[in-house]
């Protein structure tokens, strides 16, 4: 249904338009998600235990979609087994200037430039506060206006506020489009941030996880040097992958826009990523497995390479809400095989 007639409609007009369009509609007449979607799955052998947290399936909506936390409740319904939000910063911004999202439809892939647009962290935290029962992810980044030297500060500030209210914290150093951030990537930058707000978080009563989300651009000595990093300040596990740079093998009519590429140009880098990181560290640390998964063979093959979760972003854009329910029924069939 949402393939061969919801789809060929809504990508008629803007991406950015259409998300936010999508977004009235989920929140605002629910009876269509049961009109036009499969029934979400629920079976205990869907369960998952990672980092101390039980997923009710490994299916989870990736940062980027939920940016305010406006629709993490209707977003879960759909069948999601967790729903990050976020990218957030401690200020409200409007992000990069529009045109800023693009679709690749040759090539089922998105190029995006936002530049962590959105509310703030105290407006998501409200929304936040009439969350009943969905596992929510807090993605957490620094305003673009703070420079690197300074940006201990903005994560610390979004740990903060939202550690009552989230479940897990992933650090976003990864985004290829706020201007330098991703060279809070490197080793000395990266172990100092992620060592003070694992001493913030050890000092609670209670502490959450915290992932990092790393580039697939990162060659294998950087990689390494995740792994170590990891070890060293004793995070909870690692996102694999955000967005990439490359422009490889593109067909489509705005394969040359700036910003970040998401989607099937993907699946094969990220899948890449996550093997070499499970490998590599012997299998040390807990790892989802996100990019380019259009398919349930697609989610399989990440989670066969070491991932223990997935992510959906592009791919939920392109397959719809079913692909989640294809992924768990694939999982299951796996189990009775």
């Amino acid at each position: 249904m949402y393939k061969s007639f919801i789809r060929p409609i809504l990508f008629k007009f803007d991406p950015e338009e259409v998300h936010y369009f999508t977004f009235t509609l989920l929140k605002n007449f629910k009876s269509l998600t049961s009109m036009f979607f499969p029934k979400p799955l629920e079976d205990k052998r869907l369960e998952r235990e990672v980092f101390g947290l039980k997923f009710k399936n490994p299916v989870g909506l990736a940062a980027g979609f939920d940016k305010d936390a406006k629709m993490f409740s209707e977003l879960s319904d759909l069948g999601f087994g967790f729903v990050e939000i976020g990218t957030l910063t401690p200020k409200p911004q409007d992000g990069n200037p529009k045109k800023r999202l693009f679709r690749l439809k040759e090539d089922s892939a998105i190029i995006n430039r936002m530049g962590f647009n959105n509310g703030g962290v105290d407006a998501a935290v409200e929304r936040l506060k009439k969350n009943k029962n969905v596992l929510i992810g807090g993605n957490i980044g620094k305003n673009k206006v703070t420079p690197n030297e300074d940006a201990v500060n903005d994560y610390i500030i979004c740990f903060e506020k939202l550690f009552p209210y989230v479940d897990y914290f992933v650090v976003n150093v990864s985004s290829p489009n706020t201007p330098n951030l991703r060279a809070l990537q490197d080793k000395e930058p990266l172990t100092k941030l992620l060592s003070e707000l694992q001493a913030l978080n050890e000092a609670k009563k209670s502490p959450k996880p915290i992932l990092l989300k790393i580039a697939p651009d990162l060659t294998d000595e950087q990689l390494l040097d995740i792994i170590d990093i990891v070890k060293v300040t004793q995070i909870a596990g690692v996102i694999a992958t955000n967005t990439t740079l490359s422009r490889e093998g593109l067909s489509s009519e705005n394969k040359d826009e700036s910003g970040g590429l998401s989607g099937k140009p993907l699946t094969k880098r990220s899948t890449e990523v996550i093997r070499f990181l499970s490998e590599r560290s012997n299998k040390a640390f807990p790892i989802i497995g996100v990019g380019g998964i259009h398919s349930a063979e697609d989610a399989l093959e990440k989670l066969e390479a070491g991932a223990s979760l997935v992510q959906l972003y592009t791919g939920f854009i392109y397959e719809g809400p079913e692909l989640i329910h294809e992924i768990n029924a694939k999982l299951l069939e796996k189990e009775r095989a």
